[in-house]
């Protein structure tokens, strides 16, 4: 069965980005614990929702597009460029309908939420987030973009796994 994850790195205190949507932070540590771990979550995903700041910064730092053509929602309001060869659909209000889109794409593998904070936080609130995986590395930032930037409080969340990466550990959480 398609679950919606919510798949991420987090500073200590719970932060995924800095004030400026840089992430050296989690950069310096390389990806060496992590390659392995990442390419096994990345095999059972068959399509990526994103909000436009992630979307942007991915086409600026990551070389080209990572994801090939696997079916892409970029939640934006703006015309943004689409590289050459990515498979990228953008859409804004609601996200229940991207939900069920990126869901009937993914052909039943999982739909990769990728970020930013507010976007898990609207499949959250909406009651379309399935699961959040996030990797906790060592270190604080004291400041930057939230985790999860919800409106209120949530409901507790179900600890199913935790896995060590090195210096980092993730945590992963069932939603309700």
């Amino acid at each position: 069965m398609t679950k919606i994850q919510y798949y991420v790195a987090s500073t200590l205190d719970g932060f995924i980005a800095d004030e400026h949507d840089d992430l050296a932070w989690l950069l310096q540590f390389g990806m060496d614990d992590f390659t392995e771990h990442y390419e096994r979550f990345f095999a059972q995903v068959g399509a990526l929702v994103l909000g436009a700041t992630t979307y942007e910064w991915v086409l600026r730092e990551g070389g080209g597009w990572p994801y090939g053509a696997i079916p892409t929602w970029v939640l934006t309001h703006r015309e943004l460029e689409v590289p050459e060869g990515a498979d990228v659909r953008f859409a804004s209000g609601p996200v229940a309908p991207v939900a069920d889109a990126a869901v009937a794409a993914a052909d039943g593998r999982n739909v990769w939420v990728i970020g930013g904070g507010p976007v898990a936080a609207q499949f959250l609130e909406a009651g379309r987030l399935d699961e959040l995986l996030v990797t906790y590395m060592p270190v604080a930032l004291g400041r930057g973009r939230p985790l999860l930037p919800v409106g209120a409080v949530t409901p507790p969340l179900e600890l199913v796994e935790v896995t060590r990466l090195g210096d980092a550990v993730e945590h992963v959480y069932r939603v309700g």
